[in-house]
């Protein structure tokens, strides 16, 4: 029996991914556990354990309330004193397999968002937090634009049908930006089109592709001509190296 993913909305626009074989269910960067217990208990779904991504509220605060209702769930996460309730802490490279699921994951390392930001990398799955959104990518809270950018070329080198579960339904604004980047992207625009009719059903554009984001995502394109062009124009920056060109497009985003 395989495992299912299903996005439990929260807040206004974060998504805590509920991960489920049978009886047994994982999440990943529950801020509310109110949506996780409501989302568990019409699915009769017992909580096996908690994947932490980094310590922003809206991704940890559910933490300690779920695992009051389910005191043998476990709660994997970064190094970091500041998440509470954590059972055990990971880093790069660790191997972990999921309880009820059979589902073996890579931790990556992963800052630029935060400095204790990682992922989680399995079965041509990507849990990716904050770090890399649909047509978009995290702000730069406490890393810096080199470590950030490192980041985001380690995922863009996964295979190419990997899917991206990140925790925010940010696409369309994301798009908006990708389009004033880029506005000869056909392939931009067809998606942005499709990501518009999901929305319109009330539907989540996630999971993307990593092979989608390398064809729109102007974060994941900082070594393209239209977008070095569209630098120079509108950001007035001509350099050829791709970390100043990626700091120039985040500092763009930022103030869009």
């Amino acid at each position: 029996m395989s495992y299912s993913i299903i996005p439990i909305p929260a807040f206004n626009d974060n998504y805590i991914w509920c991960l489920s074989r049978g009886q047994d269910a994982w999440v990943v960067d529950p801020g509310c556990a109110e949506s996780v217990i409501d989302h568990l208990k019409a699915e009769g779904l017992s909580l096996r354990g908690i994947l932490i991504t980094h310590h922003h509220w809206d991704h940890t605060n559910g933490i300690e309330p779920l695992r009051q209702r389910w005191p043998q769930a476990q709660c994997i996460g970064p190094n970091n004193a500041a998440i509470m309730g954590l059972t055990q802490t990971v880093q790069a490279g660790a191997s972990l397999t999921l309880e009820g699921l059979a589902l073996q994951l890579t931790v990556l390392s992963l800052p630029g968002h935060t400095l204790d930001h990682i992922g989680y990398y399995g079965d041509g799955k990507l849990f990716c937090g904050d770090t890399l959104f649909s047509g978009g990518c995290g702000r730069l809270f406490e890393g810096s634009a080199e470590q950030m950018y490192a980041s985001l070329q380690q995922l863009a080198a996964l295979p190419g049908e990997t899917q991206v579960y990140c925790t925010h339904e940010y696409t369309l604004a994301n798009l908006a930006f990708a389009c004033a980047v880029e506005p000869q992207n056909t392939a931009l625009h067809a998606y942005r089109q499709s990501c518009t009719l999901l929305r319109q059903k009330g539907l989540p554009t996630l999971p993307s592709r990593i092979e989608t984001e390398l064809l729109i995502n102007p974060f994941l394109r900082c070594g393209q001509p239209e977008l070095a062009i569209s630098l120079q124009k509108h950001a007035q920056v001509t350099s050829t190296d791709s970390v100043s060109r990626f700091a120039a497009l985040r500092q763009w985003k930022d103030n869009f």
